[in-house]
């Protein structure tokens, strides 16, 4: 019976192990993380962004298999509301560019001004999108 959820357990860290790594080569091939090391000119502090990657995908991981709630009330919410829109948003603009979305987009709608004021209202769509998701209480409801 215990070789039972031993083997489980074995199969389950390694499945997670291969999905994780999935997920943070894709992070690392789309180049978001030295994306915004290069915006935010802090070359110094590579080993921050790259622990604050780690750690955060294994705390995201524990308070999903353990339902660990964190009770961090409206302004909490608001303040991670942002900051997973900005991931997100970067996410999403990085990702559009590796595909070469963004410049076939401004060949086709024939858009010769204004290309930053289309990427932030991208930005702010997916920043109000998220305060939305976690600041109006059952907006999301788990079932």
């Amino acid at each position: 019976m215990w070789i039972n959820y031993i083997i489980l357990a074995i199969i389950g860290f390694g499945a997670g192990i291969v999905i994780s790594g999935g997920v943070f080569a894709f992070i690392a091939v789309i180049g978001l993380i030295p994306r915004i090391i290069r915006k935010t000119n802090t070359q110094d502090f590579v080993h921050v962004y790259e622990d604050a990657v780690t750690f955060g995908g294994i705390f995201g991981v524990l308070c999903l298999v353990f339902n660990i709630r964190v009770p961090i009330g409206v302004l909490g919410s608001g303040i991670f509301g942002i900051f997973a829109g900005v991931f997100v948003g970067g996410l999403a603009v990085s990702l559009a560019e590796v595909l070469n979305v963004i410049p076939i987009l401004t060949r086709r709608m024939n858009i010769h001004r204004g290309m930053s004021y289309l990427i932030v209202a991208l930005a702010m769509g997916k920043m109000i999108g998220s305060l939305v998701y976690y600041l109006i209480p059952g907006f999301a409801q788990y079932k």
